[in-house]
């Protein structure tokens, strides 16, 4: 079975992880030493996220501005954060949904991830990501849905 990842080549692939990868398990490593440094002040999740938001390209940058508005009204007990240099938005600590740009990773489309907290369970065989190229009013409205049931 051949390699299907469209951000690196397929030396990239035999070798370990692509430079996006790398670079994405780097931005993690930098959110967590954040995270725990004690003492010093502490950093608005909410703005390192519209932070993050405003350095993306014009498109992702106007799916993800749009996302984080949806996520914001439809569960405002969310908590904002980074999550491997990616806009996520956590539950009790733990990451609930994600959005994840095109061009970080050199793909096609832009995703909005759901992890394993998020309470979307349907018997045995469900989604927990999505293509994402706009935000109509349709999307919206399934996006806001499903966030709503994922944080319960």
């Amino acid at each position: 079975m051949g390699d299907t990842r469209t951000a690196g080549t397929l030396d990239e692939a035999q070798e370990g992880f692509t430079a996006q990868e790398r670079a994405a398990m780097k931005e993690r490593a930098k959110e967590v030493r954040r995270s725990s440094r004690r003492g010093g002040p502490k950093a608005d999740p909410e703005a390192e996220v519209l932070e993050k938001i405003a350095e993306m390209a014009e498109g992702d940058r106007l799916l993800a501005a749009r996302v984080h508005e949806i996520v914001r009204a439809a569960a405002p007990g969310l908590t904002p954060r980074l999550w491997y240099g990616m806009p996520a938005y956590s539950k009790d600590g733990k990451v609930l949904c994600f959005f994840k740009c095109a061009g970080k990773f050199g793909t096609r489309y832009s995703e909005f991830g759901f992890s394993d907290v998020a309470a979307l369970d349907e018997g045995a065989f469900w989604p927990s990501a999505y293509a994402l190229t706009e935000v109509t009013d349709d999307v919206a409205e399934r996006l806001t849905a499903l966030v709503r049931r994922a944080a319960g």
